[in-house]
């Protein structure tokens, strides 16, 4: 008899789907967005953002069909390993990887930059780190404790940006956001695409968890759609009061903006300034912890498949959480800290998204022209008008960062070449190509 292949445990009701959704992505909101200020100005930025939410509208209601057909814990990669074999899936699977374990040390920096902020005695690096050692150590403890831990911590970020909007917004100034608005013209546009992109990245993160949850057919597309109408709202808001404040030029460089912000329409030794940044940490905490899910339940699947060691697939005999993967990538995440700045990790980050996107798109395309009996109980909208326009604009944003950010564009590609050549030479993609070929189902 074979042996039995590792199983997640399912135990997701679509309220966990809907905060880990909003959670993983809601400190966006929060930092890292208004570094597109500097290459952009705030109506540029504003553009880049608008454009992106139609980007994200045609993905996630498009994604959703791929994500419920097949509710794998390897998300684009078990789309792309479908449709197009294990070249598609090693390409999905890498961006993905990218995407993730590159936007948990952005957000961990911010995490350190907020202490740093309430307690100038501690160092940025030093919380960070901390940070990673704490929320690893939860992941640990199971899916369900941390599904509730990630809600909790959703609804107190989603509060508080509530609560940041109804204390600036009676200060929030016109003339302030429209200080010159293009600095750069349209090229600046383009260029604050990715800044643009990182206040709703890691959204389709929620595939990850599909294996863990207990009603797919519905639970996801009603967590995915909820989710992204969420973040919409408080994206476009937090920006636009963010920016009526003060001149941008006093928040393109900072990674706890909205306490700033606060600062500087309360002062910065007000009570409710220190509160607000206090509190401000739930937000990233949200996103912090839900990367980790996601990301862990990523190379558990590509190691399940054999796209990595075998060994960080291993799941937990009382909790069934796959512990090498999180200590795995919590090891990755700590090394970037001391490697990379904010900025930097951002663009990387959005990179692999952008990749990923464009992967899952024409898989979506692949699979409704191959498989056309799949079963799928929630359809793409206006196909193949929605898909068509999610993969034009990635196609856009994914070639815009290429040339403002070529020397991170490179890292990426190389490093995609790397793992490629570490998968032909180690036997992996021809044991891979034959199971696909015989038509083996995906783990």
């Amino acid at each position: 008899m074979a042996d039995k292949q590792p199983e997640l445990k399912k135990a997701l009701k679509p309220v966990h789907v809907w905060a880990i959704g909003v959670g993983l992505v809601i400190s966006g909101e929060y930092f890292g967005w208004n570094y597109g200020w500097a290459v952009a100005g705030t109506v540029g930025l504003l553009i880049a953002t608008l454009l992106i939410t139609l980007l994200y509208v045609t993905f996630i209601f498009s994604f959703t069909e791929l994500t419920t057909a097949i509710p794998n814990a390897g998300g684009p990669f078990a789309y792309a390993l479908q449709a197009f074999g294990p070249v598609g899936a090693l390409v999905a699977g890498y961006a993905t990887l990218i995407e993730f374990l590159f936007a948990t040390p952005a957000i961990a920096l911010a995490l350190g930059s907020y202490v740093h902020f309430l307690y100038p005695s501690v160092p940025i690096l030093v919380a960070s780190v901390v940070s990673y050692v704490l929320f690893t150590v939860i992941n640990l403890l199971g899916i369900k404790e941390a599904a509730w831990f990630s809600l909790i911590m959703t609804l107190l970020a989603i509060a508080e940006l509530i609560l940041f909007i109804g204390v600036v917004a009676p200060d929030v100034k016109l003339t302030n956001f429209l200080h010159n608005p293009m600095p750069f013209g349209w090229p600046g546009v383009f260029a604050a695409l990715p800044f643009a992109i990182w206040l709703y990245v890691c959204l389709e993160g929620v595939a990850m968890v599909a294996e863990e949850v207990e009603d797919k057919k519905n639970a996801i597309a009603k967590g995915y759609i909820s989710a992204l109408l969420t973040l919409m709202i408080l994206a476009l808001a937090v920006m636009l009061c963010v920016g009526g404040i003060a001149e941008w030029e006093k928040l393109d460089h900072l990674d706890y903006p909205l306490p700033e912000s606060i600062a500087l329409v309360l002062g910065r030794d007000n009570p409710l300034t220190k509160l607000f940044a206090s509190v401000g940490l739930f937000g990233l905490i949200a996103s912090f912890h839900g990367i980790i899910i996601t990301y862990s339940r990523q190379i558990f699947a590509l190691a399940r498949a054999g796209y990595l060691p075998g060994v960080l697939s291993d799941v937990s005999r009382t909790r069934q959480v796959p512990y090498w993967a999180l200590l795995v990538g919590g090891a990755f995440g700590i090394a970037a800290l001391f490697i990379l700045n904010t900025s930097h990790l951002v663009v990387l980050s959005t990179i692999g998204a952008v990749v990923v996107y464009i992967i899952s798109m024409l898989a979506l395309f692949r699979l409704r022209q191959t498989q056309p009996a799949m079963p799928r109980s929630f359809k793409a909208p206006f196909y193949p008008v929605f898909p068509a326009i999610a993969l034009v604009l990635a196609i856009v944003a994914l070639g815009a960062m290429i040339y403002f950010y070529s020397w991170l564009s490179l890292l990426f590609f190389a490093g995609l070449l790397v793992v490629a050549g570490l998968f032909y030479v180690s036997g992996r993609y021809q044991k891979s190509k034959n199971d696909w070929r015989a038509g083996v189902p995906v783990n």
